[in-house]
C-alpha cells in the first residue's frame, strides 16, 4: 500500500510538473494548442487597484502580430518603414531587446505592419513575413539556416492584405500553406528546410494559419480560405476532406469541438457554421450540423467551453459584440454595444476565465463565460490607439499584449 502510494504521489506531482511547464510556454500563434487557450489556472479575477502590474513596455512598429513566449524569452516580428521585417527577441522578465534580425522586405501594405507570429522549438525559430519571406533562424548564432518565399516559390498571388500566416511544427517538420495553383499545404524538414510532403490544391491564399488537430486518430491539417475549410493529413499531406463556406475573405481558422465537431466562422456576411466530420471508409465525410446568416467573426476563432462558443462576431459590417451560441448555432446572448470589444485578441484560461481586449478602447476585460449572460468581472485600460487587434500570449502568469505602437508584459499571479 505504501509503494502504491508513493507511485500515485510521483505521478501526481509529475503532472503538476508537466502542467506547470506547459503553462509556462506560449512558443507560437495562439498558443500551445494553437487555439488560444492555456492551461493555467489561479490567475488574477480581478484586477488590484491600479490594475495589473505592468513589468514593462517597449516601443512597437505598427501592425497585428501576436508574440510567441519560449524559456523566458518573448519573440514577435516587427516591420520596419515598410523597407524590411524584423525579428525581435526581449527578456520576458526584463522587456531588455537582447537580440533581432532583420531583413529586406520592401513595399507598401493596406493596414501597414506585421501580420504574423513566431514559431519557436528549442533550436530554431520560424518566421513568416507579409511578402512571403519565410526564414528558420539559428536561436544561438542568430543566423539564417534556411529560408524560402510563399509568393515567390509556388506562384501564389500576394493576398490584399498581404501574408498573415504563421508556421505549424509537426514532428519534424514545420508546416506552411502557400496555396498556390498547384500545391496547397508544405512540410519542410525542420532543420535542413528539405521538402518532406506537399499537398494538392486547396483554394486561394487568405489570412489563416495551418492548425492541427486529431480526428479518428488520424492528425490533421487543416486551413481555411475563400473556398472553404479543408484538411490534409499531417504525415504526408493526403488530401482527407473539404467544406465549401461562403467566405470571400477568411480569416480565423476554425473552432474544434467534441464529436468530430467544428465551428466554421468568417467576416464579411459569411456568417458561421458547425460541420461533423466523420471517418467513412478510407476517408472522411463532412456534414452541415448548423448554420447562421451573416454572424460571424471577422478576425479571431472562437471558443468552445461547457457545451457553448463564444465568439468575437465584430465585422466590418455587423457589431454583434461578443456571443455565446448553443451547438445549434442559436444565439443564447450577445453584446452588441455593451461592450462591443470590437476586434480584440483573447485567451481562455484553465479557470474558465477569458481575457479579452476591447480592440478599440483599449479595455482589458476579465470575463467569465456562461450561458446565463455576459459578465466582466473587471477591467482595466492599458493600450490605446486604434485596431488593437494583434493575439495575446500566456505564459507562466505573464501576459503580453499589444497595440498599434507599444507592447506590454502584465503579471497576472496574484501574490508574486
Amino acid at each position: 500500500m505504501q509503494r502504491t502510494g508513493l507511485v500515485l504521489a510521483l505521478v501526481a506531482g509529475m503532472a503538476v510538473v508537466a502542467a506547470a511547464a506547459a503553462g509556462a510556454e506560449w512558443p507560437q500563434f495562439l498558443g500551445p494548442n494553437r487555439d488560444a487557450t492555456s492551461p493555467e489556472t489561479g490567475l488574477m479575477r480581478a484586477w488590484p487597484e491600479g490594475g495589473p502590474k505592468v513589468l514593462w513596455t517597449v516601443e512597437v512598429g505598427p501592425g497585428y502580430g501576436g508574440a510567441a513566449i519560449c524559456d523566458g524569452q518573448v519573440f514577435i516580428m516587427d516591420r520596419e518603414k515598410e523597407q524590411a521585417d524584423v525579428l525581435r527577441v526581449f527578456d520576458l522578465k526584463t522587456g531588455k531587446e537582447l537580440w533581432k534580425f532583420g531583413y529586406a522586405a520592401p513595399g507598401k501594405i493596406s493596414h501597414p505592419g506585421s501580420r504574423s507570429t513566431p514559431t519557436v522549438d528549442e533550436k530554431h525559430i520560424y518566421i513568416v513575413g507579409p511578402k512571403g519571406h519565410f526564414h528558420c533562424i539559428d536561436r544561438q548564432t542568430h543566423k539564417v539556416v534556411w529560408q524560402k518565399n510563399l509568393l515567390e516559390d509556388y506562384g501564389t498571388k500576394e493576398p490584399q492584405w498581404s501574408v498573415a500566416q504563421s508556421p505549424l511544427l509537426y514532428k519534424d517538420t514545420v508546416i506552411v500553406a502557400p496555396q498556390g495553383d498547384k500545391v496547397g499545404v508544405v512540410a519542410f524538414d525542420r532543420a535542413t528546410g528539405k521538402v518532406k510532403w506537399q499537398s494538392g490544391s486547396v483554394g486561394p491564399m487568405d489570412y489563416a494559419s495551418p492548425m492541427l488537430r486529431t480526428l479518428e486518430g488520424v492528425d490533421m491539417v487543416t486551413i481555411v480560405n475563400r473556398e472553404g475549410a479543408s484538411a490534409v493529413e499531417a504525415g504526408t499531406g493526403q488530401g482527407l476532406w473539404q467544406y465549401r463556406h461562403p467566405c470571400r475573405i477568411l480569416v480565423p481558422g476554425m473552432t474544434a469541438m467534441p464529436g468530430g465537431l467544428f465551428f466554421v466562422t468568417g467576416g464579411y456576411n459569411a456568417g458561421s457554421a458547425i460541420i461533423r466530420v466523420t471517418k467513412q471508409g478510407a476517408g472522411f465525410g463532412v456534414q452541415e450540423v448548423a448554420t447562421i446568416d451573416k454572424v460571424g467573426s471577422h478576425l479571431h476563432p472562437g471558443f468552445f467551453h461547457d457545451g457553448h462558443i463564444y465568439a468575437l462576431c465584430n465585422t466590418n459590417e455587423r457589431k454583434d459584440g461578443l456571443i455565446c451560441f448553443d451547438q445549434k448555432l442559436k444565439i443564447v446572448w450577445q453584446t452588441n454595444n455593451a461592450p462591443n470589444l470590437d476586434k480584440g485578441g483573447s485567451v481562455l484560461t484553465a479557470d474558465g476565465l477569458i481575457y479579452i481586449v476591447d480592440g478599440a478602447k483599449g479595455d482589458l476585460h476579465i470575463v467569465q463565460p456562461s450561458p446565463q449572460g455576459f459578465k466582466s468581472l473587471d477591467k482595466v485600460n492599458l493600450l490605446g490607439g486604434r485596431e488593437i487587434w494583434g493575439p495575446l500570449a500566456l505564459a507562466d502568469g505573464y501576459l503580453v499584449i499589444r497595440d498599434q505602437s507599444q507592447m506590454k508584459c502584465l503579471d497576472i499571479k496574484p501574490g508574486r
